[in-house]
């Protein structure tokens, strides 16, 4: 349990890091993309704008004749690199600009164009240009800017940035790693202090609490039949049962409970298990049905897992209605066994099964003592089996509860 809270703390700190870091990556990227867009659209614009005025393309080697270059750099009006192609009204290539360009040719130019008027954007980008769609009621220009250094310069960012980041996630991570021991040692600290707080009491209270019974069987003996010597012997047991079941809580805590494996028949375990819980649900008017498939084999402590079991069907016993059934069935999912203890449940009963295995949760909120409980056999179901690497989940049907161990 310890080392699975340790990698719980690094995994909310990593989660934590890595959303404030993909959220800065995206936030610079995302800036970039959108600087570099606005001064390639802006140049378009103006482009466009020497396009409308139709000069003759020869007249217009060297600069740019635009009036304001003060958004760009001073070698941006000599270096642009564009073409247009020009559509009349029938939709046919009236003439294709390429003065300020080399590598691309005529035909080329008019295929860039016929993808770019065929995806009906206005602006995008087409095989490395930035491109302008402009319509008026004579003709329809498409204009072309090369992009591709503006293109690697997003790109070279977005890994300078990518590589940064994982980077930083490394670091951290080994960090945290480092340092988590320490971080989480206070909560193991009061942990291990309710720990033996839990252990202590449980044997200071046993000695008094063994006095008290065997008093009270004493009584019981002199009176035979008497209310209040029984109520003695019936609150004794269920104090010694909630002293045991906390203490046994407590151990599960630990790094490694069962430190004693053995590879063990499942099958054969359940069946002992089984069998008397069958007359006692008959006894009380409930009927019992099982499935148990043969040749189910697991590893881990017998006696835990039987434990388990049991609580689980004596919980089933418990919050069954009259007349109610309680079902045991097993299975082989895969490499592991599983079994489900199910059990009908009075539907005008409102049970949170999110809730169901946290500690001292029970159905019966009120404690009125309809059902005798102490909120914390589920919690020790769900330890056993996750101490022994395996999962246990819960879901209602209808009118039947299901809960199902995987090991």
């Amino acid at each position: 349990m310890l080392k699975k809270m340790r990698w719980r703390f690094i995994g909310a700190a990593m989660a934590a890091f890595t959303a404030v870091v993909l959220t800065l990556l995206c936030f610079v990227n995302l800036w970039n993309y959108h600087s570099v867009t606005s001064k390639q659209d802006e140049a378009l614009t103006r482009l466009m704008e020497i396009e409308d005025q139709q000069m003759p393309f020869s007249s217009r080697r060297g600069a740019l004749p635009f009036d304001d270059w003060s958004h760009f750099s001073p070698e941006v009006q000599y270096s642009l690199r564009f073409f247009s192609v020009h559509y009349d009204t029938n939709g046919i290539v009236s003439r294709v600009n390429q003065d300020y360009i080399a590598s691309i040719s005529e035909s080329d130019a008019e295929t860039y164009a016929d993808a770019v008027l065929e995806s009906g954007k206005a602006h995008g980008y087409e095989s490395g240009y930035r491109y302008l769609v402009s319509t008026t009621e004579d003709e329809t220009v498409v204009l072309f800017l090369n992009s591709e250094r503006e293109i690697q310069t997003m790109r070279s960012l977005l890994w300078i940035t990518l590589a940064i980041a994982a980077v930083c996630l490394a670091v951290v991570f080994g960090l945290v790693v480092l340092f988590s021991q320490r971080a989480i040692t206070p909560y193991l600290k009061n942990m291990e202090a309710q720990k033996q707080f839990i252990t202590n009491a449980g044997h200071e209270l046993k000695t008094p609490l063994t006095a008290i019974s065997t008093s009270a069987d004493v009584l019981a003996m002199e009176h035979d039949g008497d209310e209040w010597v029984h109520n003695i012997q019936v609150q004794s047991g269920r104090l010694s049962k909630l002293i045991t079941s906390l203490v046994a809580l407590s151990r599960l805590d630990e790094e490694n409970p069962f430190p004693v494996r053995t590879e063990f028949s499942l099958s054969d375990a359940l069946w002992e298990i089984s069998e008397p819980f069958g007359s006692l649900a008959q006894a009380k008017g409930k009927a019992y049905t099982q499935d148990i498939a043969d040749g189910l084999t697991v590893t881990g402590d017998r006696t835990a897992i039987q434990q388990m079991f049991s609580i689980l069907l004596d919980n089933a016993l418990k919050y069954s209605p009259d007349g109610g059934s309680i079902s045991l069935t097993t299975q082989r999912s895969g490499k592991r066994a599983e079994v489900t203890v199910s059990n009908t449940v009075d539907t005008a009963q409102s049970i949170d099964t999110t809730r169901l295995f946290d500690r001292f949760y029970r159905a019966d909120e009120s404690h009125s003592g309809a059902v005798s409980g102490t909120g914390i056999g589920l919690s020790i179901v769900k330890a056993t089996v996750e101490a022994h690497g395996g999962t246990i989940s819960v879901r209602q049907e209808g009118c039947v509860m299901m809960l199902t161990a995987r090991l």
